[in-house]
């Protein structure tokens, strides 16, 4: 409405090209002025704590996955890729919706330092030059994840390959 009202203003008071490049401008910054999608997620308060329910809940989401093939893509037991299980199981055990690629679930909490890690913490690292992996921090060093090689499984923070590999952390928040 407020838009038709500035066009029927310019009209009796401006050239043609100003008034297309007026018009133009208003669009875009009406455009950028949208208000923001709400997110499944915030960063305000600690989603979950080093609890031994939060630790049974992993444990028993491990029972129900062990095993299970890794499938890029994949979100079932026929294959499930590393941020596919992240995603089903705070979806599931936490009730959760997180995003579903690990590069947005790297945004959807906020930074954590190794040492402060807590159970239900994100575990992130870099395998390849473009390629990240995402798994579910255990506690004792030890994370939960879908591994390319061996399927859902537990890994340890201080092997070899993840030690190598490892990125960062985030809590995410809710």
């Amino acid at each position: 409405m407020i838009l038709l009202l500035i066009i029927f203003y310019l009209k009796k008071t401006l050239g043609i090209v100003t008034k297309t490049l007026l018009i133009f401008s208003i669009l875009i910054i009406l455009g950028c002025a949208s208000s923001p999608t709400t997110p499944q997620y915030n960063n305000s308060s600690v989603l979950i704590s080093d609890s031994s329910s939060t630790k049974q809940r992993l444990h028993a989401q491990l029972a129900k996955w062990k095993n299970v093939k890794y499938r890029l893509g994949g979100l079932s037991k026929s294959g499930i890729d590393c941020s596919g299980f992240v995603y089903l199981t705070f979806q599931s055990e936490f009730g959760i919706k997180l995003p579903r690629s690990t590069q947005a679930q790297a945004k959807a909490g906020r930074f954590v330092k190794q040492r402060d890690l807590k159970i239900g913490d994100l575990v992130f690292f870099k395998t390849s030059h473009t390629v990240r992996h995402v798994g579910i921090y255990l506690g004792k060093r030890e994370f939960i994840h879908a591994s390319t090689s061996r399927g859902v499984t537990i890994s340890k923070l201080d092997n070899v390959y993840w030690k190598k590999r490892y990125w960062k952390s985030v809590r995410v928040s809710v």
